[in-house]
């Protein structure tokens, strides 16, 4: 029966072309949306783990208070120490020491004389020693866009449009003015490395970006950062080891000492707890939203095929074949016209979210002015459910709507069908 239903559905498109390309956009639409929302809510996670949060973060208790003003004179210090103690205790993590300031940076001419200044987000991480993943974890080296990474003390990069502000390249020299640990005024003179495009707004306007141990020395931090960030080394964050982690680390801490070093999960920072803590049942909410909108589409369109043959189905009867007969041959014709719809759409959908996963879709026109932390590029993932969430509205839809219209069969009159026939 399969196969005879099959001839028929090729050599009659009336029947069954209008009802494919139906499926098939729905499935395309529903992978596509699937593959496009596990991509935005993870990297923005993503994203805020690696610049901002790790995927748990330690500071002072006084510095966690106001942490958005990064006060360096509220720092952890012993950091090589707590950093030990944080490796021996959680050894399933990395652990790596951060310092994040602001300041000025002021670009001379050929006789000294300040030539351009801007305000600059700064960040000291670990460049020089040997092993360390801090510039591959902050993808700096697939972002470079001149010079090179910092090789020695007193190397720094700029982000390109900071740079391009400032008129200067790699190879000139600039200055940081800031502040101290303790209060007081720096100025510290750097030599541009390179620079690099981050991908975010807020960094691609004045970051700076250079060795914590020259940084540390600038703004008289030795042996101390603003912030430990640590990793988990599959890394990716997981909300249940993390508070496992920090509830841990809290139990052996005296919380009354306002320099005591507390522990802080990603979901407790940058406002990302709803999004992380709703990250898996926002994704099914505004698939099912679709799937449910893509079905009733669908269900319209198997309705409407059913009475588009309400005088076939009435030949048929005439002529002496069952009902019953009647009503699963259109099931399983829905059945054949869900299965190569949903195939189809749903390998079209996948090859297209390959494509944008590969070269993404750049929102940064959108982002100019965002004072938050996220990234101007966005990409779909491709996960498990990508492979079958098509299948929802595009095979079971049809067949409902398909069952629904059929419905009419058993009520037809076998009586009346001469005279509806002429």
């Amino acid at each position: 029966m399969i196969r005879f239903l099959l001839k028929g559905l090729f050599r009659d498109r009336q029947r069954s072309l209008l009802p494919v390309i139906v499926v098939v956009t729905g499935v395309l639409l529903t992978v596509l949306m699937q593959t496009m929302m596990t991509g935005i809510l993870g990297d923005l996670i993503d994203f805020n783990a690696k610049f901002s949060t790790g995927h748990v973060k330690v500071v002072t208790k006084a510095y966690a208070e106001r942490m958005d003003q990064t006060p360096n004179d509220l720092a952890l210090s012993k950091v090589a120490q707590l950093k030990e103690k944080l490796q021996t205790e959680f050894p399933s993590m990395e652990w790596v020491p951060r310092i994040r300031f602001g300041g000025l940076i002021d670009a001379p001419d050929s006789i000294g004389e300040t030539r351009s200044q801007g305000p600059a987000i700064g960040w000291g991480i670990d460049f020089l020693s040997a092993g360390s993943k801090e510039a591959e974890r902050m993808n700096i080296p697939k972002s470079m866009v001149s010079g090179h990474l910092p090789k020695k003390a007193g190397e720094v990069l700029l982000s390109n449009q900071f740079a391009e502000k400032l008129k200067v390249v790699p190879g000139d020299q600039i200055t940081l003015f800031g502040s101290t640990m303790n209060g007081g005024m720096t100025v510290y003179n750097f030599k541009v490395a390179g620079t690099v495009i981050f991908g975010s707004g807020v960094l691609d306007r004045g970051a700076f970006i250079a060795d914590i141990s020259d940084v540390g020395q600038a703004l008289d931090m030795p042996d101390a950062a603003s912030e430990i960030l640590g990793y988990f080394k599959n890394n990716r964050y997981d909300k249940i080891q993390a508070a496992d982690a920090v509830k841990k680390f809290m139990s052996a801490m005296n919380t009354a000492d306002p320099y005591a070093p507390v522990m802080i999960s990603l979901r407790d920072q940058n406002n990302l707890g709803e999004m992380v803590d709703y990250e898996d049942l926002v994704s099914v909410m505004i698939i099912s939203i679709f799937v449910m909108a893509m079905s009733l589409v669908l269900w319209n369109a198997g309705l409407l095929g059913g009475l588009r043959r309400y005088g076939e189905v009435g030949v048929r009867l005439a002529v002496g074949e069952s009902k019953g007969h009647v009503y699963r041959s259109l099931i399983w014709e829905s059945i054949l016209i869900g299965s190569i719809g949903s195939v189809i759409g749903s390998v079209i959908g996948l090859l297209l979210s390959l494509w944008i996963g590969k070269n993404g879709i750049n929102v940064s026109g959108f982002m100019k002015n965002a004072s938050m932390m996220m990234p101007s590029v966005y990409r779909t993932v491709i996960t498990s459910p990508a492979f079958y969430i098509g299948f929802i509205p595009g095979l079971f839809a049809t067949v409902i709507g398909t069952a629904l219209a059929g419905i009419g069969i058993y009520k037809r009159n076998t009586a009346q069908l001469f005279k509806e026939l002429e």
